[in-house]
């Protein structure tokens, strides 16, 4: 049975606006710390108030990578349309949470309570200070660090950013006192030793690759301390013997479950989860949001990423980028038929096979993964969501140590092969990888020199493995891969206008005509073999009224869906600029990498 906590939000503050006093204003419930910070329940109620975790809406956040197509007015997008700058990009310069978790580290050793009780609850407050500053560093590298809470006129409040490897050391500090002190045995959806010890790898590998790859940092020296710390505390978790991957035998099937079941507290592979049920009124609707044409739908080049079920690569396939969307999901890494909606799949309640929906801006493919495939509404509302998996503690161990130098075939059979079993597919061979490395994925990663097949193969995992669990950003952003989002997303392919089988029968459902043509009434329809009239779209290009947008409508091509010419600035477009408000409340402020 599920356990629940319950969200205690008392101290929570909603910021509208960013100012200065961010820092040095008591919580609005004006808690006393003379007279709140005395017990161990004070402590728990309070560390309580700050958790915040990532829930199903967590697809949503794919919008910025180059997994999805998207018609969201996503940031990233602006960015690249050359239509950014600090006036208009506001978001991100916020500081009251900072100001709630320095409060109760100032105030938490008031508590008459043993060492350890203190311990964990600051371990706690520190843990959520590091995923506070992270997601600062990771927009605007260098920011002021403040380790407490200021008062009006403190000049603290008027400082310049700190450095990065400043803001850095101190977020390692605050995980490595949280890792050694936070409880192992903690309610269920409250971050224990586990949870805080996958974040604390997450981050240090995050760092390090950052390190490595973005010279404009002048850090690359210090980027094998962070893969070190990374690869160190993974292993430590590997060897606790705590969680294993999720492997019922079932290929087909195990992958999925994940993301649609009614409780992962007790699955082994889940280190922190966020648990939904409707009856306890703890429910989220996603169906609407996750299937269909709802601002995002999955791209070609993430469907061509996955591997052949025997191992060898998609893309080294005759023909790959013509293959029609039936051929696509044929003898494919199990993965990508439990992530998108594949030939032949049925939505509940209908008994005959969905067909692809295609619509203007979007790419005709369709999301199955986080999808409840049930008409009730209790359990569509009701699944759990993994924040962490023991899946990214593995390719975090094994991309860490390929980073390093010193991945070994035992290594990568103890984590990454865990993951491939799984889904059945073949083990990674390291010296198979790197003497034949992925051309494709070379020219794509070009500033990989060393260990390439193995870490491309490690990338191509993540990708696959992580799809549509928010990680794609932050990992092209970390490889200095922001070049890949130049590419607009494009969607299944047609070779031109005419009659094309979607549910893999071999019996046309949809037919498409030129964009100059007139669809036919419904009783007017051609019908296929079955007696089911076809679905009609108009193609044509993108500027054009058509209802599927093609490069050529003779020759044939993959969907298109936008025409915007995107570029992204190195190293510009990996920082995002400090609010221009901002920088004229504090002139101590400076923008960085030329915004």
């Amino acid at each position: 049975m599920k356990k629940y906590i319950i969200y205690i939000l008392f101290i929570a503050i909603a910021f509208t606006a960013c100012k200065k006093s961010d820092l040095d204003r008591l919580p609005q419930t004006s808690i006393s710390p003379t007279v709140f910070f005395n017990t161990e329940s004070d402590l728990s109620l309070y560390t309580t108030g700050l958790l915040s975790m990532p829930d199903r809406w967590t697809y949503v956040g794919e919008q910025s990578s180059d997994n999805v197509a998207t018609t969201a007015n996503v940031e990233v997008k602006n960015v690249m349309a050359g239509k950014a700058t600090s006036q208009n990009i506001t978001s991100g310069w916020d500081w009251g949470r900072l100001r709630d978790i320095n409060y109760f580290l100032e105030n938490y050793n008031r508590a008459k309570v043993s060492a350890d009780i203190k311990n964990h609850y600051a371990g706690l407050a520190r843990y959520y200070r590091a995923q506070f500053y992270l997601d600062k560093v990771k927009r605007f590298s260098d920011v002021p660090w403040y380790s407490g809470t200021l008062n009006p006129g403190d000049q603290a409040l008027f400082k310049a950013r700190d450095p990065r490897a400043l803001v850095m050391d101190s977020v390692m500090a605050d995980l490595d006192f949280a890792y050694q002190h936070v409880r192992e045995d903690v309610p269920t959806g409250i971050p224990g030793k586990w949870a805080v010890a996958t974040f604390y790898i997450r981050t240090a590998l995050y760092e390090g690759t950052y390190r490595k790859y973005h010279s404009e940092l002048n850090l690359t020296s210090t980027a094998n301390t962070f893969l070190a710390t990374s690869a160190k505390v993974a292993s430590d978790m590997m060897a606790s013997g705590k969680f294993i991957i999720y492997n019922t035998g079932k290929p087909d099937q195990d992958y999925a479950a994940l993301f649609s079941s009614q409780d992962l507290t007790v699955n082994k592979e889940v280190i922190l989860v966020n648990a939904f049920d409707m009856k306890l009124g703890v429910s989220e609707a996603i169906n609407g949001y996750v299937f269909g044409d709802y601002e995002q739908s999955p791209a070609k080049d993430l469907i061509q990423s996955y591997l052949m079920k025997d191992g060898s690569r998609f893309t080294d396939q005759p023909n790959y980028a013509t293959k029609s969307f039936v051929q696509e999901f044929q003898n494919r890494d199990p993965r990508l038929s439990q992530t998108i909606a594949y030939p032949g799949w049925i939505q509940v309640p209908n008994t005959t096979p969905y067909i692809q929906k295609l619509s203007k801006s979007f790419t005709g493919y369709h999301l199955l993964k986080g999808f409840v495939n049930s008409t009730d509404q209790a359990t569509q509302n009701g699944v759990d969501f993994p924040v962490y998996r023991y899946a990214e503690v593995l390719l975090s161990y094994a991309e860490a140590l390929a980073e390093l130098g010193t991945l070994t075939q035992q290594q990568l059979d103890a984590s990454v092969n865990l993951i491939r079993r799984r889904a059945g597919m073949p083990d990674l061979n390291m010296a198979q990888a790197n003497a034949s490395p992925d051309v494709l994925l070379q020219q794509q990663f070009s500033n990989v020199t060393s260990n390439v097949g193995v870490i491309l193969e490690i990338r191509r995992e993540r990708r696959v493995e992580f799809a549509f669990e928010n990680t794609r950003f932050d990992d092209l952003m970390r490889w200095k891969a922001g070049k890949l989002l130049t590419k607009s997303p494009e969607g299944i392919y047609f070779a031109g206008l005419g009659k094309y089988d979607l549910t893999g029968d071999g019996i046309p459902d949809i037919i498409l005509i030129d964009q100059s043509a007139t669809a036919p009434d419904e009783g007017q329809k051609e019908k296929n073999s079955l007696g089911v009239p076809l679905v009609y779209y108009r193609a044509g290009t993108f500027a054009s009224d058509a209802t599927v947008s093609l490069k050529d409508v003779n020759t044939g091509s993959a969907i298109v869906t936008e025409s915007a010419v995107r570029d992204f600035q190195e190293p510009k477009y990996y920082y995002r600029p400090i609010p221009q408000q901002q920088v004229l409340l504090n002139s101590n402020l400076k923008q960085i990498f030329g915004w």
